[in-house]
């Protein structure tokens, strides 16, 4: 499969890896649905390009953890520096953006 300059993955190839290294953020990635919990900001991201989602947390505290999870797939994120309030988590491979779920 030839992919777009600056995409270096694509579908089970971008399992654990993140989304703005692998390319795959910006542009081509898309929010496929968003959840607050308290002040924190939950986003399943999706790229039809990649094949893959993963996921954003903001306005979290050290400690806030989330998991995107596709197909038996799950990869976990966290915010474990004091003073940050952002996190992505590794992206998992889905065929559509309504297989991934963030928890």
């Amino acid at each position: 499969m030839n992919l777009p300059p600056g995409v270096r993955c694509s579908g089970a190839g971008c399992t654990g890896k993140g989304a703005e290294a692998m390319g795959c953020s910006g542009n081509p990635a898309t929010t496929a649905a968003t959840a607050t919990v308290g002040a924190t900001v939950v986003e399943v991201r999706y790229s039809k390009t990649c094949g893959a989602a993963g996921g954003r947390i903001t306005a979290a505290v050290p400690g806030d953890t989330v998991r995107v999870s596709a197909g038996g797939t799950t990869r976990d994120g966290a915010v474990t520096a004091t003073g940050d309030t952002l996190a992505y988590i590794p992206m998992v491979a889905v065929r559509d953006a309504r297989e991934a779920t963030a928890a």
